[in-house]
């Protein structure tokens, strides 16, 4: 007995459902919003943020510069629950797209599905449009992110990302910072988030400047993650026994990429050689 569907009963079950076929928003998280609203990070239920009172693991720090041609962005390696190590080699520092880049600090669990959502909305919506987002415009979409998280920040499972990328009109690299509530400003130079970011930007104000190499910038945000662990038990400094370093991303007008892991390692441990006959790092001129 012949069971195959005729072409019209096939035809009809692959049909897709007409919310797919419908014009509409070039958003990718407003098209899901609309039909599976359960998957999206910000629509948790209750029940689960009620649960905070069990530690979650939380990842710190992150920090950010410009320099001449681009922006560089890095990241440790610790997430914490509570007094706890939770990981030692946890990736907090994620490509965006082609010319952006993303940093995570927060609940580690719920940043990283809106890095991965954030990730989807651009390309979608570059597939849709034909033409990539402006750099203000990613830096929106992510602040709209954040924004429909709010209930669960509020019940303590905060995602704060820090958002850099090179902007072909300003012909240089620009970083954005976020609150809780979805507010999105720009910053000068170089920012920190996490929390040893008090101690990070305090770091950079010392060994940042105008005009930076790329190789002079790398290494002031990499002594910036070894001034903030040396001072914040959240975060994570270079673990020479298991050789375990930071994520350092450069992202410039050839586009995003990570540096090798054993090219960030030769920077640590030089900067470690060089800590231990200055344990508070290089001193800043005083002019």
């Amino acid at each position: 007995m012949n069971t195959r569907p005729t072409e019209s009963q096939a035809g009809f079950s692959a049909r897709l459902p007409g919310a797919y076929l419908a014009p509409g928003s070039a958003s990718f998280a407003d098209f899901v919003a609309g039909q599976t609203p359960d998957v999206l990070p910000s629509s948790r239920s209750a029940a689960v943020a009620a649960t905070t009172g069990l530690e979650v693991p939380h990842g710190t720090t992150i920090v950010a510069a410009t320099f001449a041609g681009g922006v560089v962005m890095a990241g440790d390696r610790r997430a914490t629950m509570g007094n706890i190590i939770a990981q030692r080699d946890i990736e907090k520092v994620f490509p965006a797209d082609e010319y952006s880049c993303v940093g995570i600090a927060g609940t580690a669990g719920l940043a990283v599905e809106v890095v991965r959502l954030f990730q989807t909305e651009l390309e979608h919506y570059e597939k849709i449009e034909g033409t990539p987002l402006s750099l203000d415009g990613k830096a929106n979409r992510l602040a709209g992110m954040i924004r429909a998280n709010l209930g669960m920040a509020m019940q303590g499972l905060a995602v704060v990302p820090l958002f850099a990328g090179y902007d072909p009109h300003h012909d240089g690299g620009r970083i954005f910072s976020y609150d809780v509530t979805g507010g999105r400003y720009e910053e000068t130079a170089f920012h920190a988030v996490g929390s040893g970011s008090l101690f990070a930007r305090g770091s950079l104000k010392k060994l940042y400047k105008d005009g930076l190499a790329e190789r002079d910038c790398v290494t002031a945000t990499v002594q910036a993650l070894y001034d903030a662990a040396d001072d914040d038990s959240a975060t994570g400094g270079p673990d020479l026994a298991r050789r375990i370093f930071p994520v350092v991303a450069v992202v410039t007008a050839e586009g995003y990429r990570r540096l090798p892991d054993d090219e960030v390692a030769v920077l640590a441990d030089e900067i470690v050689a060089a800590r231990m006959g200055r344990p508070d790092g290089p001193a800043a001129p005083l002019t």
